[in-house]
């Protein structure tokens, strides 16, 4: 049986119908796997063919899992917009990797991970899934973004296949009823929260503005900052939206500046929110500028040159060179040692803190391991320490989140980042 290419005929469906038929593939590619012999080469390429199980039968123990290695795959943006946040979160997983497999793995196993390029667009991201549960990996990491985790999440979910730590504080991945999703960071709607109680608190500023990518990501932004101004009787003085995976914000700028806003939350990808806060201060526009995480702290500070001085940026992770923390130490010294000339920033160090976190889960298992034992030592453990960064999972605690924390940070004069303590005074 030849296997579905769901890659021909994705783009011509809805989301809910994509979903539909990603669940149906899963079937029809496993069926078609078990009852086909290939030819040689595919055999070669295949993982399954390499290994023996605990039993010694052809084939992985558990999915993903052979007798020397395990293997996790990842569907991220390496090439478009968002590349940068795909790149960097690539590095730190495969330096958190790299790191343990230089002890020798975990439990006398390697870690690998199997990386596709989705261009931060859902469809792909969809036929990425699939490929890569097809290719049975243990478990999907380091996915980027939220439009492209609304499409796959129940891709892995209708699969049983644990979807860890993507780069997205989206509500919509912390629904109680989600059974395989395992969120590291801190949420949108917490992020929001920290700008707007930083705004209204610290420099006494009532007329906040918000500029949203039109799609899932900053939907979950918007309603974020919404939530967080009703709790203070207000609302958003305008609201200005741009189209994903593109720069065109010249009328979202004209909807902001009609609200005379004093702040402006942006909810988008590095290159757009550079071209937003770039053109406002050619204009004359020149409120305090916030964005969130995903934005790409590193890539953001590139694209804004001398522009950037003055925004804010609120982190999900402490800051990536502060070798003080144990844990950024230890991030920093595996960073060294797999891709040296690597830059450190705050994605790498989600990615790494991310391929920790699946270490973890993989010790607490001992060498019998397997997707339900993966999930319940996480789910239902004791908190996972990282080197002093902690993470808690579990009823009463966020359930499928780890961390709770948020930092505000701000890009100064030198172009570089710094910490925020408390926001200074600003001149109207």
């Amino acid at each position: 049986m030849a296997s579905l290419s769901p890659a021909a005929v994705l783009p011509e469906l809805g989301v809910r119908a994509a979903v539909a038929l990603a669940a149906a593939a899963v079937v029809l590619t496993a069926t078609a796997c078990s009852g086909s012999g290939g030819d040689d080469a595919q055999q070669s390429q295949d993982p399954a063919s390499e290994a023996t199980t605990v039993a010694g039968a052809a084939g992985p123990a558990a999915p993903g899992v052979y007798d020397q290695r395990v293997v996790f795959g990842q569907s991220a943006a390496f090439s478009g917009p968002a590349q940068e946040l795909g790149r960097n979160m690539q590095i730190g997983i495969q330096a958190a990797f790299h790191e343990a497999n230089q002890r020798g793995g975990v439990h006398g196993r390697l870690l690998e991970l199997s990386s596709l390029d989705d261009a931060y667009e859902p469809e792909a991201a969809i036929a990425n899934t699939l490929q890569l549960i097809e290719e049975d990996v243990f478990a999907l990491i380091g996915a980027v973004g939220t439009p492209t985790s609304r499409s796959a999440v129940p891709v892995a979910e209708s699969a049983g296949v644990p979807y860890i730590a993507p780069f997205t504080g989206a509500q919509l991945l912390r629904a109680p009823e989600l059974d395989y999703v395992l969120n590291l960071r801190a949420s949108y709607y917490q992020e929001t929260e920290e700008m707007v109680e930083r705004l209204t608190q610290d420099l006494g500023i009532d007329r906040i503005a918000v500029m949203y990518q039109d799609d899932s990501y900053g939907r979950a932004g918007l309603r974020g900052v919404e939530l967080a101004l009703e709790r203070r009787g207000s609302e958003p003085v305008a609201v200005g939206v741009y189209t994903r995976n593109t720069t065109a914000v010249k009328t979202a700028l004209l909807d902001l500046q009609a609200g005379a806003p004093q702040a402006v939350i942006i909810i988008g990808a590095y290159r757009p929110v550079a071209a937003l806060v770039s053109w406002a201060r050619y204009t004359g526009l020149d409120p305090v500028f916030m964005t969130v995480s995903f934005v790409g702290s590193n890539a953001l500070a590139d694209e804004l040159g001398p522009s950037g001085e003055g925004v804010y940026v609120t982190q999900v992770v402490p800051f990536p060179t502060d070798d003080t923390l144990p844990v950024v130490s230890t991030y920093l010294d595996a960073l060294a040692a797999y891709a040296p000339d690597a830059v450190p920033g705050f994605v790498s160090l989600e990615g790494y803190l991310a391929g920790r976190l699946v270490i973890a889960g993989l010790e607490r298992c001992g060498r019998e391991v397997d997707r339900a034992c993966f999930l319940d030592s996480v789910l239902r453990g004791d908190a996972i320490d990282i080197d002093g960064f902690q993470l808690r999972y579990g009823a009463g605690d966020n359930q499928n989140q780890g961390s709770d924390a948020v930092f505000l940070t701000v890009i100064g004069p030198d172009g570089e980042y710094h910490p925020v303590g408390t926001m200074g005074n600003r001149e109207p």
